[in-house]
């Protein structure tokens, strides 16, 4: 007895699927699922959402946006970074299939999701010239940046700083505060 052929799956696929709680993205024809997230992930998530979107509203240099989401590259891709940064421009369009550059894409690592935010979605964000990537990963209180030429993150275990084009101040955040107890 065979095995099934998997599916090739498109973004118009996903966009289908149930809406039952779980996270449902595509990376090239390869389907992502991932359970609703835990409280550690939340308050991490909200923590970073609040210092970008208080710096951004100061710059003006892109806005914080959260999943869900719909970003596509194309029919057999569609992601939803935690938390991504978008030009003002795309952003003010108020349609998802208008945003294409993503200035800053967020993972908050989970035992679920910590393979595919690692390896296909980081080189996902590489391949599409996302300036910056942050692993979040809340378990080792460390911060992994990613750029699209490295091979190897910068770990971050003190500070995270990040600058986008057109601001005029850097973003600055202190790691122990981040992964400070709830």
């Amino acid at each position: 007895m065979g095995m099934a052929a998997p599916i090739y799956f498109t973004a118009e696929m996903v966009r289908r699927l149930p809406e039952d709680g779980r996270r449902y993205e595509v990376v090239h024809g390869e389907l992502l699922v991932t359970p609703s997230h835990r409280l550690w992930h939340q308050e991490l998530s909200s923590r970073l959402h609040q210092a970008l979107g208080v710096y951004l509203d100061r710059e003006r240099a892109g806005v914080v946006l959260a999943s869900p989401a719909d970003i596509s590259w194309g029919e057999d891709v569609l992601v939803q970074p935690d938390l991504f940064v978008v030009p003002l421009e795309e952003a003010r369009t108020r349609d998802w299939s208008r945003i294409r550059h993503l200035l800053l894409a967020v993972e908050i690592l989970s035992p679920a999701s910590a393979r595919a935010d690692r390896f296909t979605k980081r080189r996902l964000y590489q391949d599409h010239g996302v300036p910056t990537y942050w692993l979040v990963d809340g378990e080792a209180a460390v911060v992994e940046l990613w750029t699209p030429d490295l091979r190897l993150p910068r770990v971050e275990r003190e500070r995270v700083t990040w600058q986008p084009a057109g601001a005029g101040s850097v973003f600055t955040l202190e790691v122990r505060e981040l992964f400070r107890p709830i």
